[in-house]
């Protein structure tokens, strides 16, 4: 079983840039997208085989999440139960028959780490509502978590230190949500290994391959041997992150 998490910057934007062809090269069996940046009937945009479920933003043009899916969940929860943090479409849960799949794109703590606060009471919401998950099943986090979790998630840790997505706070974050029983599968198979899903569109970050890891699939600690393998697909253009991808032995 094959899933796909891409923080596409934008979905009506990436449509216009071979999203269709792309998305059916994958042949995935979930597509978790993050930044779709859409209200509700803004894009008509379905594929034969898949169903889609939608979270949306109350504000328009920001945040967002969806999931495509061969498989049709039990059920589906847009939010995590806390009011502060349900009103900008963050979190997309779909229940299967063995796991949570929880498609996430976390809040950047911006500039001057000026949204920090608010986003050290995300996190600690957020690995309260996702072990609430783990102790009834297996769960499948994906998503852009708007961290590099250690030095080798990026190409410059050090000028980076103080900057939102590599301050101290949001990699201890990442750290403790781990500790509470989840792994990163990408980390786990490539203990060694370079490799990013984000790039500045900046002084040619792309090009030069000065990025960060930032986009991730975690998988809760009793369903991780169900992970056959990982990749950080960075040949796919079109957003300036690329898609990330889990097979799972299921």
């Amino acid at each position: 079983m094959k899933l796909i998490s891409w923080n596409v910057n934008g979905l009506r934007a990436v449509a216009g840039k071979g999203f269709a062809d792309i998305f059916t090269e994958l042949d995935a069996d979930f597509v978790c997208l993050q930044e779709t940046k859409l209200q509700e009937g803004q894009i008509d945009l379905e594929f034969l085989g898949y169903t889609s479920y939608w979270n949306y933003a109350d504000k328009a043009g920001y945040s967002g999440t969806a999931i495509y899916t061969k498989h049709l969940p039990i059920s589906v929860t847009r939010g995590i139960g806390v009011d502060e943090h349900d009103h900008e479409g963050r979190v997309l849960t779909l229940e299967m028959e063995e796991f949570y799949l929880v498609c996430v794109y976390v809040p950047n703590s911006q500039d001057g780490l000026r949204r920090l606060d608010y986003r050290m009471r995300w996190e600690d919401d957020f690995r309260a509502y996702v072990s609430g998950l783990a102790a009834r099943k297996g769960v499948v986090i994906c998503g852009d978590m708007n961290v590099a979790h250690e030095e080798i998630d990026l190409k410059n840790p050090a000028t980076n230190h103080f900057n939102a997505g590599f301050s101290d706070e949001e990699r201890a974050k990442m750290t403790e949500l781990l500790g509470a029983g989840f792994v990163d599968s990408w980390r786990a198979q490539h203990p060694g290994e370079a490799k990013y899903s984000w790039w500045s569109y900046r002084m040619r970050a792309r090009e030069r391959n000065v990025g960060w890891r930032i986009d991730y699939f975690l998988v809760s600690e009793g369903f991780k041997d169900h992970i056959v393998s990982t990749d950080i697909l960075n040949d796919i253009f079109g957003s300036d992150h690329c898609p990330v991808e889990l097979v799972l032995r299921t």
